[in-house]
């Protein structure tokens, strides 16, 4: 199985080819619905319950894709002591 290096922030582990394409079909469909919000955006909407849906739908995504690439804890200085 192809490995991809982690990212380089803490906590976060080589990914597999099949998790790293399955997160960029996520944010390829997250970024539809951004720009569809975005368009609702610039019509005759409640613009309160409109950032109200969107922070939840970007929360959404986040936590699938934090689901797939499963970062782990980061070991602090006075985890060693």
């Amino acid at each position: 199985m192809t490995q991809h290096t982690g990212l380089p922030v803490s906590g976060y582990r080589p990914q597999s080819k099949s998790a790293v394409e399955t997160v960029n079909r996520s944010k390829y469909l997250e970024e539809r619905v951004l720009r569809l919000l975005d368009e609702l955006a610039a019509s005759d909407v409640d613009k309160r319950w409109l950032a109200v849906g969107r922070t939840q739908i970007e929360q959404g995504f986040m936590a699938v894709n934090r689901s797939v690439f499963q970062p782990g804890r980061v070991a602090l200085a006075e985890d060693e002591a």
